[in-house]
């Protein structure tokens, strides 16, 4: 039986509030016109071009922000016809198969792909032209282990000599004699040099590292029913987990005139997580290269002096917890002996300036209680630059991405995007002009045309502007950005609320909250958008909400370092507490009802809300979840979880704490999913029943990594609705039976 709240709101029926939910698209979101995308700057130009869906379909305009103008790209109806012809297929005009165009200067061709073509129309008559049949690529996999034993041969920037691996021993081969030397001799086919050769811009010398390989680990998956065959087949992908042994990198120094291979020094050379990204300079007299010491506390930048065959510390990177070291960011600057880098060593992300040659911090360029999110572009010539900055404004949300110019030598700061929302950028190719969109989850996109000369001053507001009025009519609603105090009572955190379209104040909600945590970003939209997570589940009768607690990313160091050696936090303590303060302010949100789910990290998070929090969340689904740190993929766990493997690990895992399970947990599962090894999920379902817990376990043959899919989504509507809501799901059995 449903409860009084549910079964009659407005006076439909389960099926029909399904069916909203399904259709949530196609009621609102389809209704939502001239939102600009694929942003795209015409070159040596003030001028855009962007893809947008309008009442008729789909339509490219071009603003112009010297002219201010905004007009069609290019005439449809013409280009229709066109590659009607060249394809041989019908084509309509206000629905072309691309999303995506450029133009040249002249605006006289524009460029599209269609499926593996890449194609021009030169606008004077609309001739279409293919330009090329682009190959297809190999499916991408994430976690392939590149063991640095390619056979390519490596050519010289003067181009008369190729350098090369022969027998795990690097090779030079003079192109015009065809005569080989070989540079060493400690080679062998088990610790080999690397096929990762750097010549010197003079081509008298060569870095080149002995490597020594790590794990072999692989994950071994079932394909139950896959679509080719009856039988199962497996399929196999390199998987390296958190303890593994890891490629050892020697950098060595061969100098070609001298025939002298010099090894170089490298300190904890044996711990490293990574060793790489070799530079040269332009004199050819030194060279740079990168260390990330495994448990990720350390990175540095060294430098190597040819003349002196000495190693020296460029960039000294530390941190007693994690440095993020994905995150890092530098630029060498090609005028001066300079470098600018991101820290967060002052307890927030700042910009810094060093001597490229001494490793000297020149000063710190950036400071305060706010980020910098990232460098968009460096101009050498007027030492400016142009960066995105999170939190300056105080009163605002921290999270909203805003564009600032700095002068680098007399540190003055311009905000080029004032205004409290999030910004949207695409420049002219010189910098002069920005194609800025700033909106909220909570307002509607404005779409301006700024002046980067004229600090950000707005010198073109098209009159085509984002349009919402058709979703508003149909009865869509904004979510509401929401923010309170955390479990320190002093620190912000935000979130948003979703309620669905047929809100009544007058009732009690469940309340349902998306959940990603993992600590690399912030995961809460700033963007407007018709449809979140959530929005659609709302429908059937819930309040959602998605939160940032601390341990994710883009505030202070302190709030993002709660994650380490402890994911299982996940700002639960945040999260309860801004849960609490919501309906301490609107009584309509039931949180004596509270359900959660999540995928991947979300996964892990939303089936740890049960067992670490289980006097609040009382529902929860968890798809594809890496319930177990230590058998997660090795780069996105020692980041937080850090190196050595230790009882941390334990602590944090659902499996080893299964058996605190209380509440209702459902498991789904993608067979096939290759990001987190399944039997992360499997060794959990075997822990539950080990404990005699009653729970749900949804395998879905032939998916991988998923949230779950049209049938998990169904799986799971149907498991809130009936331990939040107390109803009885459709009967799908039935209605698909009803259908055929």
């Amino acid at each position: 039986m449903c409860d009084g709240n549910y079964s009659a709101r407005n006076g439909a029926s389960i099926k029909d509030l399904y069916q909203q939910a399904d259709e949530y698209q196609k009621r609102f979101a389809s209704l939502y016109y001239y939102n600009p995308t694929n942003v795209q700057p015409i070159p040596r130009s003030g001028s855009f071009v962007y893809f947008t869906r309008t009442p008729q379909g789909r339509e490219f305009y071009v603003v112009d922000a010297e002219r201010k103008t905004t007009t069609p790209a290019f005439d449809p109806t013409r280009l229709a016809d066109s590659l009607a012809v060249r394809t041989g297929q019908k084509v309509q005009p206000y629905d072309l198969p691309f999303q995506q165009v450029r133009l040249n200067r002249e605006r006289d061709s524009l460029f599209f792909s269609i499926e593996m073509a890449d194609y021009v129309a030169l606008l004077g008559d609309y001739t279409v032209k293919k330009i090329r049949e682009r190959a297809r690529r190999p499916d991408y996999y994430w976690g392939r282990v590149f063991k640095e034993d390619s056979r390519e041969r490596v050519t010289s920037p003067d181009g008369k000599s190729e350098a090369y691996i022969s027998e795990g021993n690097l090779w030079v081969r003079d192109k015009e004699t065809g005569q080989a030397r070989r540079l060493s001799d400690d080679g062998s086919p088990y610790e080999y040099y690397s096929s990762n050769i750097y010549w010197s811009p003079d081509s008298r010398k060569i870095v080149c590292s002995k490597y020594r390989p790590g794990s072999d680990r692989e994950l071994l998956l079932i394909a139950s029913s896959p679509s080719d065959q009856l039988q199962p087949k497996t399929e196999r992908y390199d998987y390296v987990k958190p303890g593994d042994a890891l490629p050892v990198r020697r950098p060595v120094l061969f100098l070609l005139d001298e025939g002298e291979a010099v090894q170089l020094d490298v300190p904890d050379v044996e711990m490293q997580y990574s060793l790489g990204n070799v530079r040269w300079n332009d004199k050819s007299d030194s060279f740079t290269f990168d260390f990330n010491k495994r448990g990720h506390q350390q990175f540095i930048i060294y430098a190597v002096d040819v003349a002196t065959r000495s190693l020296r510390t460029l960039v000294n990177e530390v941190s007693p917890t994690f440095v993020h070291y994905s995150e890092l960011y530098r630029y060498w600057f090609e005028g001066s002996d300079e470098l600018l880098w991101i820290s967060e060593r002052d307890g927030w992300r700042h910009l810094y300036l060093y001597n490229s040659v001494t490793g000297e911090v020149k000063k710190q360029l950036t400071k305060g209680e706010w980020i910098v999110k990232r460098v968009v572009h460096v101009n050498e010539k007027e030492r400016r630059l142009i960066f995105v900055g999170c939190g300056m404004d105080k009163g605002e949300d921290p999270y909203l991405e805003k564009y600032y110019t700095l002068d680098i030598d007399k540190g003055r700061i311009t905000a080029l995007t004032p205004e409290n929302a999030q910004h949207s950028v695409t420049f002219s190719s010189d910098y002069t002009y920005m194609f800025d969109s700033y909106s909220r989850v909570d307002l509607p996109p404005v779409l301006v045309i700024r002046s980067v000369e004229a600090g950000g001053d707005v010198v073109y507001r098209p009159d085509i502007q984002p349009d919402i009025s058709g979703a508003i009519a149909a009865g869509w609603r904004l979510p509401e950005v929401f923010t309170a105090k955390g479990r320190d009572g002093e620190t912000d955190i935000w979130g948003m609320i979703i309620r669905p379209t047929h809100f009544d104040p007058t009732k009690r909600y469940p309340v349902i909250e998306y959940i990603y945590a993992g600590p690399h970003d912030s995961h809460v939209p700033k963007g407007f958008a018709i449809e979140h997570h959530g929005s659609a589940l709302a429908e059937l009768g819930f309040i959602t909400v998605l939160i940032d607690g601390m341990g994710t990313s883009n505030r202070s160091k302190a709030f993002h370092d709660v994650c380490w050696k402890n994911l299982k936090d996940a700002g639960f303590p945040d999260r309860i507490a801004w849960i609490k303060a919501a309906a301490a302010r609107y009584p309509e949100m039931d949180i004596e009802r509270v359900g959660i789910y999540g995928a991947s990290a979300g996964g892990q998070s939303s089936m740890g809300a049960l067992l670490f929090h289980p006097d609040f969340y009382k529902v929860a689904v968890s798809s594809c979840g890496c319930h177990d740190n230590r058998m997660d993929k090795i780069w996105w766990n020692e980041q937080w979880m850090g190196y050595p493997i230790g009882k941390h690990y334990a602590e944090s895992s659902n499996m080893e704490n299964a058996h605190r399970l209380e509440g209702k947990l459902m498991l789904i599962l993608g067979e096939l999913d290759n990001n987190v090894d399944p039997s992360s999920t499997l060794q959990v379902v075997n822990k539950l029943i080990e404990h005699d817990k009653e729970f749900e376990f949804v395998m879905l043959p032939g998916a991988g990594h998923t949230l779950g899919g049209k049938y998990g989504e169904r799986k799971r509507r149907d498991f809130f609705v009936k331990h939040l809501l107390g109803c009885e799901p459709p009967e799908w059995n039935r209605e698909e039976a009803t259908k055929r």
